[in-house]
């Protein structure tokens, strides 16, 4: 009764929004977070035609649970050539990486792209009544009420890949723990990222968890293309060279500032800063206060300068390919916080640093050790860089690989969900 009462409660409060989300939305598209094309298929209506067949819905909200969920793409389409997929998004970055490594994979035209719908009911009916989805695949913390309950209605097997619950969630679903429970319990297989994510996702009512594992531990390394690379060393020569990636709001400023530090011990060395999100590109180069040259703008840096942003799409493995060191944003105070992956640049041999808000990723960095070095402030960002360029810090001795046996097990278990149907 709890969970039907709050059930209700929020689909009816999300109705009652409808007018403020469409305002909204179109406000998102003036900053550049949505685009035209995006703002029709974010109220359900199809950009595409649905292919004939059985339909697999993927959903990944952002870059990383993308970059995660694309082996599994690609073994569902190794598995099965007769079934299509579907992967929504909820970004605009995370579509342009969807499209740029989507071809790559075998099998990769029986897949297409929307952006998701928002959780409102009657956009969500929409979406599903034309997708007619055979499983619905949510990655992580994508836990939305109105879209479970309206799989529930329509007997579509529901599945959490990496699924992840933080002890802030958690407490936040304090005040509706029935409601939680009622959607955990739609599940029809259960995969967490760790134990501590299994422990709380048995806790708000997802029983069984069927796998525990990471999909980001065993994704693929990040690409490079190697005559860009060729081109960028060629661009910046014998300069010293650190990476900040993966930067969000509020971090930039802290970084800038230890870049002017680093510079008073190594005046040539350049900061290449890496934007979580490339539109925020303009606005960096405005901290900056000189002429900052952009990627997105096809630009180098000359011996002159300072800072380099790298705000474009996807390119992230080629900067790693540098071998310089890297402080992986969104950890710094003054950001919101939770940390990003940091066996990215593990993997391409760089030292690490983070600032101390890694809640996202606290097992990944756990297994770093003391391999990554933890800063606060921009004297703390200099020290450290500091100590990478004159070879007194070493990158991670701890190295991970792909595994495209989980990406398999995982595809497997989606599979077998739709042929129970």
């Amino acid at each position: 009764m709890c969970s039907a009462v709050l059930g209700a409660t929020w689909s009816g409060l999300a109705t009652l929004l409808t007018p403020a989300l469409r305002l909204n939305l179109y406000c998102r598209m003036r900053r550049g977070k949505e685009s035209a094309a995006s703002l029709p298929q974010r109220r359900g209506i199809a950009a595409c035609s649905r292919p004939s067949g059985r339909l697999i819905w993927l959903h990944a909200a952002s870059v990383g649970e993308t970059v995660a969920v694309l082996p599994v793409i690609g073994q569902i389409l190794l598995l099965d050539p007769s079934r299509h997929v579907l992967i929504t998004t909820g970004t605009l970055t995370a579509a342009e990486i969807a499209h740029t490594r989507l071809p790559a994979l075998t099998g990769h035209e029986r897949v297409s792209h929307q952006f998701a719908p928002l959780d409102v009911p009657r956009w969500t009916a929409r979406f599903l009544d034309f997708w007619q989805p055979d499983v619905v695949v949510l990655v992580e913390s994508e836990l939305w009420p109105n879209l479970i309950a309206a799989c529930r209605k329509r007997r579509i097997a529901l599945a959490l890949v990496n699924g992840r619950m933080s002890d802030r969630s958690l407490a936040g679903w304090r005040k509706a723990r029935c409601l939680l429970r009622h959607m955990l319990s739609a599940f029809n297989w259960v995969m967490a990222r760790s134990v501590e994510d299994a422990s709380r996702l048995d806790h708000g009512g997802a029983g069984r968890i069927d796998l525990i594992a990471d999909l980001k531990e065993a994704a693929d390394p990040l690409p490079c293309d190697p005559m860009a690379l060729t081109r960028i060393n060629h661009a910046i020569g014998n300069r010293p060279v650190w990476i900040a990636a993966s930067t969000h709001e509020g971090e930039e400023t802290t970084i800038l500032a230890a870049g002017d530090l680093i510079r008073q011990a190594i005046p040539d060395a350049l900061t290449i800063i890496i934007p979580r999100h490339p539109p925020r590109g303009p606005e960096i180069a405005a901290l900056n206060h000189t002429q900052t040259p952009r990627r997105a703008r096809g630009q180098f840096p000359t011996g002159q300068d300072k800072v380099w942003i790298c705000d474009t799409v996807g390119e992230t493995g080629l900067f790693f390919a540098l071998g310089a060191p890297v402080l992986l944003g969104n950890s710094l105070p003054g950001c919101e916080g939770g940390g990003h992956n940091p066996l990215e640049p593990a993997r391409a041999g760089c030292c690490v640093a983070s600032g101390p808000k890694i809640d996202n990723f606290r097992q990944a960095y756990a297994g770093l050790g003391t391999d990554v070095r933890y800063v606060t402030t921009e004297q703390d960002i200099a020290e450290w860089v500091l100590s990478c360029l004159h070879h007194e810090t070493g990158p991670p001795s701890l190295h991970t690989h792909h595994d495209p046996i989980l990406a398999r097990d995982v595809a497997q278990a989606v599979l077998a969900l739709g042929k129970k149907r």
